[in-house]
């Protein structure tokens, strides 16, 4: 029982650490795309240069920003929000993506990995990438429901039992009780979006230089970083100096 018990402290431990540092996992997977296209070099293929297969890999990644989006618009304050330091929650949300699965927000995080790692168009690198993936957020869902249940008890555990942790259950469907706030998306998720163009972006670039030999101008993705770029630069500008987003 020790020994139980001592497993789920470190298990604890391990979670509230690697979600104050979550924000610099995308350095482990870079390594690994790297060593993705010198394989594609290696092999004399140029990889999912296609332009179809590109987008492809960008629409699966914005299916993981809307499942954000849905999930983050409906959110009360205190909620699922974007702290490192430490967890918080005023209330445990039961509604909407909540009564779905208990981690809607790793969801959406893990379709956008998921589009990144597609656009490497090397097959183990996304087995590789999802394995990190979960392994990595496995212990963070471990921590915050470990904290979850220290503050509502008997509330999260009627509620967790009857809501899987990951994938969807769409007959628990449950409406929103609160209004969407796009206000609250725009402050806090336009910065995903500029990340994942950017991403796409630079690993197009970053292919180009290993596999070719030469860096190539995509107009396509540099016309979609530019214009994610100036719309964050713009909700950045308003939220600095005005209270329209407040």
């Amino acid at each position: 029982m020790r020994f139980i018990v001592a497993l789920k402290e470190e298990f604890e431990h391990t979670g509230n650490w690697l979600f104050r540092w979550r924000s610099y996992l995308p350095i482990l997977l870079l390594c690994i795309f790297v060593i993705g296209f010198f394989d594609l070099r290696l092999r004399a293929e140029e990889g999912g240069r296609g332009l179809m297969w590109e987008l492809a890999c960008f629409t699966v990644a914005l299916l993981g920003l809307a499942v954000r989006i849905f999930t983050a618009g409906y959110a009360p304050r205190g909620t699922s929000g974007r702290h490192t330091l430490r967890q918080e929650a005023k209330r445990l949300n039961s509604s909407g993506m909540y009564s779905l699965l208990r981690h809607p927000l790793y969801l959406g995080n893990a379709l956008m990995w998921l589009g990144i790692s597609l656009f490497v168009h090397v097959w183990w690198v996304v087995v590789i990438s999802m394995l990190i993936f979960w392994i990595y957020y496995e212990r963070i869902m471990f921590a915050e429901e470990e904290f979850l249940l220290q503050q509502f008890g008997h509330k999260f555990e009627a509620w967790a039992k009857k809501t899987p942790a990951f994938l969807p259950k769409f007959k628990n469907w449950i409406p929103p009780d609160r209004d969407f706030s796009w206000k609250k998306i725009l402050r806090y998720e336009s910065p995903t979006l500029l990340l994942i163009t950017a991403s796409l972006t630079f690993l197009h670039a970053l292919r180009d230089q290993i596999v070719l030999g030469t860096i190539e101008i995509d107009w396509v993705w540099m016309t979609m970083f530019s214009i994610t770029l100036l719309f964050y630069l713009v909700i950045r500008i308003l939220r600095k100096t005005t209270r329209i987003l407040s």
